[in-house]
């Protein structure tokens, strides 16, 4: 669905009312743009691609927001499979649920390694398929678990995409099992995995997202998101609902 000019996608505005409305949910996506920007270098160009609702300049106003849709604050409106940015431009790359919305995600991280300058980092937070969150995953949101997709396979542009489709076992199938960390290096070879950590164990899923409904009282999240990060990490893998990816351009 491409907007015309002037007129919106009405689940980006429906983002946007929920945003303004939940504080539970900002401080949420606060701890998450501050994980992700700081993985890129100080310095440099950050583009946050798939920015949606226009988040990010929320957290670090100075970034380059960029979407498939248009919406007030996004800077450029492109396709992530062809990035509008020169080689070797970018110190940084932030996403947030994007990654398991692209139909060819080999295609993008190709792109990535292009535009990204040495040393500059690819930053992302995107669903983790887990025993624990598989069941919310599965039976309680509108995107499909598909656990036999091949992550790598090079599938043909779609035009007509919904920018919403998306699997959200992807990013899991990549970057939670050694055989995706295998074939990653193989398909991306300019880029290196430098940290996966498993995140969100209770606030978010508890929290709604941008559902109406929020169970977390806003003044409970910054508590019990620290809390989270203190739990063993072989916990944290069995129960998380995101992972943190960090990537480097060699």
């Amino acid at each position: 669905m491409v907007a015309r000019a002037g007129v919106f996608d009405p689940r980006l505005l429906e983002h946007r009312q929920r945003w303004e409305a939940k504080k539970t949910l900002r401080l949420i996506y606060e701890d998450y743009y501050r994980r992700l920007f700081s993985a890129c270098p100080p310095a440099g160009a950050v583009v946050d691609i798939g920015g949606g609702s226009a988040h990010a300049k929320d957290f670090r106003p100075d970034s380059i927001t960029l979407d498939i849709l248009p919406f007030p604050g996004i800077d450029v409106v492109a396709d992530a499979h062809r990035l509008p940015f020169g080689s070797s431009q970018l110190a940084g790359i932030v996403m947030l649920d994007v990654l398991h919305h692209l139909n060819r995600p080999t295609a993008f991280l190709g792109e990535t390694a292009r535009v990204l300058k040495p040393g500059g980092k690819l930053a992302m937070i995107e669903p983790a398929i887990t025993p624990v969150s598989w069941w919310f995953y599965n039976f309680l949101h509108h995107e499909p678990v598909v656990l036999r997709a091949d992550p790598f396979r090079l599938a043909e542009p779609r035009a007509d995409k919904d920018p919403f489709d998306g699997n959200q076992a992807i990013p899991s199938l990549i970057f939670g099992r050694k055989k995706g960390l295998s074939r990653l290096a193989q398909v991306a070879p300019q880029l290196s995995v430098k940290s996966v950590e498993w995140l969100s164990l209770a606030v978010y899923p508890m929290s709604g997202g941008f559902k109406r409904w929020c169970l977390v009282p806003p003044c409970a999240v910054r508590r019990g998101l620290a809390v989270e990060d203190r739990v063993p990490a072989v916990i944290r893998r069995l129960m998380a609902f995101r992972l943190f990816a960090v990537l480097e351009r060699e």
